[in-house]
């Protein structure tokens, strides 16, 4: 069975947050929500997550599942925000305990920061799959962007999180602790494996040119025409030109207070004797 896939987009980071289900009043699940947040404020709002609450309890949607495709450098998540209103449980890869380990170190975070993943409700293993009522999405462990990036394959789609961008604009950037341009050109291979009307959805989406914002493309589309890992291109070029062009990047705005959240399963920071939660900002380091 062929999932319905309602997409919502978030303009500020150009974001893109899914509800998937199989018809009103169905099970559902939640893929990458986003939290807002204001870093010149410091303050959050759950805005972008609200658009989402009230699609699912307009359809009696029941969610069963909240997913990360990985942690994001460049949003909040609004998970625990999320499971709070709508209930269900959080899950990301299982590899997200490497990921913990590296920025453990790079944030000094301390022994009360565990890296085992208990943050999340549910760390999902390659290929598992699990139903949601007659729908079901199997976890497809596709690293590169991170060590830890999941994409969740269920009926004929798949939400690709940062492996693939649409194909004008390629794919992500491997540059990030723990990143590897080998294994992302390996992940990709692996969903361009899928037959070609398989339809896949992006988790961001940066328009060059002026075009649409879009959020869908197909397995046919980028083995077509993704301008770094169409058909013919090999692993060495595409390894070569993502090492050439992530120098030229700037780092994420959001990656320092995001990481922090995001590895906690998108639960901020404990609150200190002031009740207040900090984010921490280590100097000359990345």
């Amino acid at each position: 069975m062929n999932p319905v896939v309602q997409h919502f987009f978030d303009q500020s980071t150009s974001t893109l947050s899914y509800v998937v289900y199989e018809a009103p009043g169905s099970k559902a699940i939640v893929i990458d929500s986003v939290l807002n947040y204001d870093s010149k404020s410091g303050r959050t709002a759950t805005i972008a997550a609200d658009q989402m609450v009230r699609f699912v309890k307009e359809h009696r949607l029941q969610v069963e599942w909240i997913l990360e495709t990985h942690a994001h450098a460049d949003h909040f998540s609004a998970a625990p925000y999320m499971k709070q209103q709508l209930g269900g449980r959080i899950a990301i890869g299982s590899q997200i305990k490497v990921v913990q380990q590296t920025f453990k170190h790079i944030f000094n975070l301390g022994q009360d920061f565990v890296v085992d993943g208990s943050q999340f409700d549910y760390l999902l293993n390659a290929d598992e799959k699990i139903s949601f009522g007659a729908l079901s999405f199997k976890a497809l462990f596709v690293p590169g962007h991170t060590p830890a990036c999941m994409a969740y394959e269920i009926g004929d789609a798949i939400f690709v999180g940062d492996t693939l961008f649409m194909p004008d604009v390629g794919s992500a950037r491997c540059d990030f602790p723990g990143g590897d341009a080998q294994q992302l050109y390996r992940s990709a291979r692996t969903i361009l494996s899928r037959p070609p009307k398989t339809r896949l959805f992006m988790c961001h989406d940066y328009p060059p040119n002026d075009r649409p914002k879009a959020y869908e493309t197909t397995v046919g589309a980028q083995q077509q025409g993704n301008i770094h890992l169409r058909d013919g291109i090999s692993e060495q070029q595409f390894v070569t030109m993502r090492f050439t062009r992530d120098q030229t990047l700037e780092m994420p705005v959001l990656i320092l207070p995001a990481i922090q959240v995001n590895i906690r399963a998108g639960y901020l920071p404990p609150v200190e004797d002031n009740g207040i939660a900090y984010i921490k900002i280590p100097l000359n380091t990345l």
